[in-house]
């Protein structure tokens, strides 16, 4: 309803390289992404091919190792990167989200001699990722997980099944968390599997309220066999090394919250300034004018808790609480957000030609991935007020 065009983000970035990479994923975002967005996401479609042009564009691993193909950017800069693709298309941010929690295990704990093997082809090699760590009895209270893997020879045999995973049934390589030792968060190993290894199965992807162009799937695992030059870290550890992954993979979220919430922002103002009621735009009523602006408000400050904290992690400092922190927040004001985006429009946001309601279905379940926001408030109090006396 109005010809005005949604402003560019203002960034603060480190570098002119970071300058160049942001535009070129604006370009690749307004050309291959967001004019097929609506209609491949109420067709359930996965963009695979986008996926695999940002692997050939270098946009698949640019937290990592230039040794090994990888972008070697800062995580305040990764992220930015995944806000854009996420205003464009939540699928296609998350998806970048999930696939880069899923190399972390390899890129930070793997062996040399596994990372040359394998992680040039995860970053840049066209694949694509999955990470395995919830199951349908073992969601929040992750240490208590079920899959099993035993020893058997000079390799391991994994039985048990995942749940919620993203790029289930899809993915080229899932990193698996399975119980290798007694009950309890210290019996848990992190394995490399290929998505073709004998034995691996997925069930029909999840029928979602949103985000219905990302398959979300239960994985099965029949003795399925892995070598141990496949297994991440030392036996054990895997626990730590997951949480280490969410630790980051929460930063990955509250990025996507915040491009989602900011593509919600621009739908509202466009559709205010163009909508004419009682002889002005409604944008002109102080009712609208002051909802835009707590809108635009807790964006803003989304966007900066998130690169605060990507900054520590760059720092190599602490940065747990201050992820925790930008999860929660973000993810939060995405679902305000886009509400009140909806609210706006008012019948018009409640119809599929407008993209605000899939917007509002959308943000939900960034309040639900990678720890609930729940959980969230749980970790920032034990930083904050120290572990719970019980």
């Amino acid at each position: 309803m109005s010809d005005r065009d949604p402003q560019p983000v203002e960034r603060q970035l480190p570098t002119e390289e970071a300058r160049d990479l942001i535009s070129l994923v604006r370009e690749i975002a307004q050309r291959e992404i967001a004019p097929r967005a609506a209609e491949e996401e109420d067709a359930g479609c996965f963009p695979r091919e986008v996926f695999t042009l940002l692997s050939a564009s270098g946009l698949l691993g640019l937290p990592y190792d230039a040794e090994y193909g990888g972008g070697e950017q800062p995580y305040e800069v990764y992220l930015q990167v995944l806000e854009e693709l996420a205003a464009a298309r939540l699928t296609v941010g998350l998806g970048v989200s999930v696939h880069t929690l899923a190399s972390y295990a390899l890129a930070a704990y793997g062996t040399k001699q596994q990372q040359v093997e394998h992680l040039s082809a995860i970053l840049g090699g066209g694949l694509l990722g999955a990470y395995c760590l919830s199951e349908p009895a073992s969601g929040s209270d992750a240490a208590s997980l079920r899959t099993k893997a035993v020893r058997d020879g000079d390799g391991w045999v994994i039985n048990g099944t995942k749940a919620w995973i993203t790029h289930g049934g899809i993915a080229d390589f899932y990193t698996v968390m399975a119980r290798t030792g007694a009950e309890g968060s210290h019996g848990i190993t992190a394995f490399l599997v290929p998505g073709d290894a004998e034995g691996l199965s997925a069930a029909v992807p999840e029928k979602k309220m949103g985000m219905k162009g990302s398959p979300t799937a239960q994985v099965h695992f029949d003795d399925v066999r892995v070598p141990d030059e496949r297994r991440l870290g030392e036996e054990g550890q895997g626990f730590a090394i997951a949480l280490s992954a969410l630790d980051s993979g929460r930063l990955g979220i509250a990025a996507c919250a915040v491009g989602l919430a900011q593509a919600a922002l621009d739908e509202a103002v466009a559709y205010a300034t163009g909508r004419q009621q009682f002889g002005h735009p409604i944008a002109d009523f102080q009712g609208l004018r002051f909802m835009i602006a707590d809108m635009a408000t807790q964006i803003e400050a989304g966007r900066a808790l998130y690169l605060a904290a990507a900054r520590l992690r760059d720092a190599g400092r602490p940065f747990a609480k201050q992820a925790a922190m930008a999860k929660l927040h973000c993810t939060d004001t995405a679902m305000k957000v886009t509400t009140d985006a909806v609210q706006i429009l008012g019948g018009y946001g409640y119809t599929a030609d407008f993209p605000a309601e899939r917007y509002m279905r959308e943000a939900k379940v960034l309040q639900i991935v990678e720890g609930t926001n729940q959980i969230q408030r749980m970790v920032i109090a034990r930083h904050v007020a120290g572990p719970e006396s019980r």
